[in-house]
């Protein structure tokens, strides 16, 4: 029995290869043991509330990736035990041997998986804190969580891409780093805007002149910002038309935020005709101002702006509170031009003629 243990085949014993196939057939059966065990260590680690629904979704985003990397990291390990058979000793491509290739297929699926585990760690990350802002009613903070998951999901392809180049093509970083150093110019001329509207999207996250959920007037555009990206922002105007904007523009150019304004202005000028006298315009001004002492009204002018030839001028200009919805400012403001309407009547103070009367006078030809 020992010699048959013992017995060489493709230059390894049966028993290194029973050892690497136990070995395997027992990885195959574990893993989801081992996976789920790990998971939940992680995820005990990560988790202080406990929910359950967090915990549900962690152990499927993550499990699967897991299992696969855990097993394939066995086997690697396992095979490594063994020595390739001699008719596998042959070169591929010049100075590249078949063991080289295999070593660089395996390293390829090696990290692939393992980014694809991480990729999937971070998106669960970003959803427990979506989830959070989302109970805290903070757009801003989703809007952010979700800037940086889409920022380490480039960075971790860009590692992963790294990672390969290296293990799997044997190519040495250091030099493809000198190399972008030297060419580093030509790019970042390349790619100049794209570079611009990147720093763009970190100022807007970090300074917040705006946030998702704000209205916002830009480039002679008035909308509703629904998404900031790495390259731009999404707004849907006040036409329903969705428009992209790059976050360079959003930065440079003069932005009005409607949102953060602490009040909302209206004006109303009242042209009265010129047969209304003295007492009647300032019994007038004295009724508009009690008119407009209100508890949404916080600011309040009203004067005479300017008498002429044509017309007397009252000039009206109040502010409301920003807790009123658009439509109920527009309510508000149309109580107001009716109840001015009143209050001309009540004084019997006509408004100036829409029109002038031209008189032609014709003269006499002279004899």
């Amino acid at each position: 029995m020992i010699s048959f243990f013992s017995y060489q085949f493709w230059g390894n014993s049966v028993q290194a290869y029973l050892e690497v196939f136990i070995t395997i057939a027992i990885a195959f059966f574990v893993k989801r043991f081992i996976s789920r065990y790990f998971a939940g260590l992680l995820y005990r680690l990560l988790s202080s509330q406990g929910k359950n629904f967090h915990r549900k979704s962690f152990l499927e985003m993550i499990i699967l990736p897991l299992e696969t990397f855990l097993l394939l990291l066995i086997i690697v390990i396992a095979f490594d035990k063994l020595s390739l058979p001699p008719f596998m000793h042959f070169y591929v491509f010049r100075d590249v041997d078949f063991k080289t290739v295999l070593e660089s297929i395996t390293n390829g699926v090696l990290i692939v998986v393992l980014i694809r585990l991480c990729v999937r760690f971070i998106t669960f990350i970003a959803l427990v804190l979506e989830e959070k802002a989302s109970t805290h009613g903070s757009e801003n903070t989703n809007q952010l969580v979700v800037f940086f998951k889409d920022f380490f999901r480039v960075v971790l392809i860009i590692i992963g891409a790294l990672l390969l180049l290296h293990f799997s093509f044997h190519y040495r970083v250091t030099n493809l780093v000198t190399g972008l150093s030297l060419v580093g110019a030509a790019v970042a001329l390349a790619t100049k805007e794209s570079l611009e509207n990147l720093i763009a999207s970190f100022i807007i996250f970090f300074d917040k002149p705006f946030s998702t959920g704000d209205t916002v007037k830009v480039q002679g555009f008035s909308g509703t910002v629904e998404k900031i990206g790495l390259r731009s922002t999404r707004i849907r105007t006040d036409q329903k038309s969705y428009i992209t904007v790059p976050n360079k523009q959003m930065v440079d150019t003069i932005l009005d935020n409607v949102t953060l304004r602490t009040q909302r202005r209206a004006d109303a000028n009242l042209q009265l005709s010129l047969s209304a006298n003295t007492l009647q315009l300032s019994e007038l001004i004295e009724d508009i101002k009690m008119l407009l002492q209100d508890d949404i009204v916080e600011d309040k002018v009203v004067y005479l702006s300017d008498t002429g030839k044509t017309a007397h001028v009252i000039t009206i200009q109040y502010f409301t509170s920003i807790t009123q919805s658009l439509a109920d400012f527009y309510v508000f403001q149309q109580n107001i031009n009716l109840s001015l309407i009143s209050l001309m009547e009540k004084h019997k103070v006509e408004a100036a003629a829409a029109s002038t009367d031209v008189v032609v006078m014709q003269k006499a030809p002279s004899l």
